[in-house]
């Protein structure tokens, strides 16, 4: 992939500073919507021994409780400097380019999330993020959060390596931003409230789904204008889809495949709303919501 484009100025590098659990501090909500909570979930329990449910409850409120009380670092925020976190930076700058571009032809405005550097543990609006989980988007705030650890995990224990691996996972997690934007994140909360949880998977699969369908977009786009795509991009994006399914992740942590837990999606179905997306480049190619068939 290319990289010599602008740096997005909307990175808070956050790496090495940590959130304190206070009793004044500020309330936060559930709601974060990652590149896949039970994937990481199982592969933190498996690697890691973290208990999944945790995980779980963090990012996609599924245990009861209240949430965790914590107060956010007062001070600024740094720019990245080293050469990954500036790689997050340039794609942040991309996306944003892309979405800007599609939200004006539709006759609406983009407005850019924040994405936030972190490593280990750190406080945001959907609760206390921790690296284990993964990199998430919290609607709350309309901020990404990525442990840049992760995209070592991409590759060494998802064996997803490249670059381009990276940016679609970013691309990912600003596709829950513009879902965020369109309202659909706030009708599939309403949804929630009057669903079991085995319904509810399958509301979760079609906004994961078209979380990469419009990563796809943004790469259809992104390579039209600006040509930012090398040869083999596209089949680090599919490797990546490919291996965070939730089929590839059960059958490896668990020895078996449970569709009706399924959150995010088969790899097929991945690599399907995916290729959907770059192939035909329109967002409204990507509603996963009235496909009979995902």
């Amino acid at each position: 992939m290319r990289t010599d484009g602008r740096e997005s100025e909307n990175v808070e590098d956050r790496r090495g500073e940590r959130g304190a659990r206070m009793p004044g501090g500020i309330r936060v909500g559930r709601g974060g919507l990652g590149i896949g909570t039970i994937a990481i979930a199982l592969v933190a329990s498996y690697f890691l021994g973290i208990d999944p449910r945790m995980v779980m409850s963090v990012l996609g409120g599924l245990e009861g409780g209240a949430p965790a009380q914590v107060e956010a670092p007062s001070q600024p925020a740094g720019k990245p400097a080293d050469e990954l976190g500036r790689f997050v930076a340039v794609v942040l700058a991309d996306t944003e380019d892309t979405w800007r571009a599609l939200f004006r032809q539709a006759g609406g405005t983009y407005r850019e999330p924040k994405l936030v550097l972190f490593s280990g543990a750190y406080p945001t609006a959907c609760g206390m993020g921790q690296s284990a989980a993964g990199p998430f988007y919290c609607p709350s705030d309309q901020k990404v959060y990525i442990d840049l650890s992760f995209f070592r995990q991409l590759h060494e224990q998802f064996r997803a390596p490249g670059d381009f691996a990276q940016a679609y996972v970013i691309a990912h997690e600003v596709g829950h931003h513009v879902q965020n934007l369109l309202g659909i994140m706030e009708k599939t909360a309403q949804m929630r409230q009057r669903m079991s949880e085995r319904e509810y998977n399958q509301v979760s699969v079609r906004v994961e789904l078209q979380a990469d369908c419009f990563a796809g977009v943004w790469a259809h786009h992104a390579q039209k204008v600006r040509k930012i795509l090398e040869p083999g991009d596209i089949e680090e994006a599919l490797r990546a889809a490919t291996a965070i399914g939730d089929d590839v992740l059960q059958k490896q942590t668990q020895g078996q495949v449970v569709p009706d837990s399924f959150t995010h999606g088969s790899a097929e179905q991945r690599v399907r709303w995916f290729r959907r997306g770059f192939e035909g480049g329109s967002m409204q190619s990507c509603n996963t919501f009235d496909a009979r068939s995902l």
